[in-house]
C-alpha cells in the first residue's frame, strides 16, 4: 500500500489528467471512476483497476472494497482529504477514486438473449443524456447499448457519474453504423428507428420479439442510412408546439413500451 500526501505525487497527476483529456484516456487505454457504486458495479462487472485512491475514513468503512479492488490488480493508495479534494471530480465524500483499464469489447463476443433489446445511437454526443440512457439500459435490462460513430468518450467522467455505474452493469460498444447494421440483420433484430417522418406511432410496432431501437441527435435526427436500413419508422406522438424531446426521455418510453408488450405476452 502506498501512502501519498502531496497533490504533485505523479499518480495524482496522472489521474487528473485522464479525468481531463478524452485524448489520453485514448491514448493510455484508461479511465477515471469516482464514487463507492461505481467502484463496485465497476468491479462486478470485470473491469481491471491500476490504482484506487482511499481516504484513511473509506478504509475503515469498506475494508471488503479495498481488498476487492486489490485482488483486480489495483494498488492501493491512501490520500489525504486535501489529496482527495484535489483528485475528485464531483462535489463527494465518499473519499474514493479509481483509475481503471478500459475493457475492450467488440460485436462479435457480445451475447444477447433469445429476443434481444438492444438500444442503438447514433453520434451521441453528449455525456449527460449516454449516462441517462445507460441507466434506462440498467433499469430495462437491454441486452446492450451500441454506440454508433459517437461523438463523444464513452468513459468520460460525466458518462459515468450520469449513468450511477450503468455504464458497467450494460453491454456497451462503440462501432460504425455500418458494423452495427450487419451484426443486427445477421442475428435477424428487426431495426426500429425513431423518426417524426413516414413512421407509424410506437404503441402500434410489435416489439415483443428481437429488436433494436434506434436513435439519432436532438438537433438533426438518424441519418438516412439508417433511414434506409430500418425494417420499421416509428415515432413518439407530439403535441404541443417543441417537435422533440430529450433523447434520453424518448430512449427511455420506447425501452417501456417494448417492456409492457412483453410482459402482457
Amino acid at each position: 500500500m502506498l501512502e501519498i500526501t502531496s497533490n504533485t505525487n505523479p499518480r495524482i497527476k496522472d489521474a487528473i489528467a485522464l479525468q481531463d483529456k478524452s485524448s489520453l484516456r485514448r491514448k493510455s487505454g484508461r479511465f477515471v471512476i469516482e464514487g463507492i457504486r461505481e467502484v463496485e458495479q465497476a468491479l462486478a462487472a470485470g473491469i481491471r483497476l491500476q490504482a484506487l485512491f482511499f481516504t484513511p475514513t473509506l478504509e475503515n468503512l469498506r475494508q471488503d472494497l479495498l481488498q476487492q479492488a486489490e485482488k483486480s490488480g489495483a494498488t492501493l493508495c491512501r490520500i489525504n482529504s486535501n489529496v482527495y479534494q484535489k483528485l475528485a471530480y464531483r462535489e463527494s465524500t465518499e473519499g474514493i477514486v479509481a483509475v481503471a483499464h478500459t475493457p475492450s469489447r467488440s460485436l462479435r463476443e457480445l451475447q444477447v438473449s433469445e429476443h434481444p433489446l438492444i438500444i442503438v445511437l447514433e453520434a451521441v454526443e453528449k455525456p449527460g443524456n449516454l449516462g441517462a440512457i445507460l441507466r434506462t439500459a440498467d433499469a430495462v435490462h437491454a441486452d446492450a447499448v451500441l454506440v454508433c460513430d459517437p461523438l463523444t468518450d464513452l468513459y468520460n467522467p460525466n458518462v459515468i457519474r450520469s449513468s450511477l455505474g450503468g455504464v458497467f452493469s450494460v453491454p456497451l460498444l462503440s462501432c460504425t453504423s455500418e458494423e452495427a447494421v450487419q451484426w443486427l440483420k445477421e442475428r435477424h433484430i428487426r431495426i426500429l428507428t425513431a423518426q417524426l417522418q413516414d413512421s407509424e406511432l410506437y404503441y402500434a410496432t410489435d416489439m415483443r420479439t428481437g429488436c433494436a431501437l434506434v436513435m439519432g441527435t436532438e438537433a438533426t435526427g438518424l441519418t438516412p442510412y439508417w433511414r434506409e436500413q430500418a425494417d420499421e419508422h416509428i415515432r413518439i406522438p407530439m403535441l404541443g408546439k417543441i417537435d422533440s424531446l430529450n433523447v434520453s426521455v424518448s430512449t427511455a418510453i420506447l425501452c417501456y413500451e417494448a417492456i409492457r408488450q412483453r410482459h402482457e405476452a
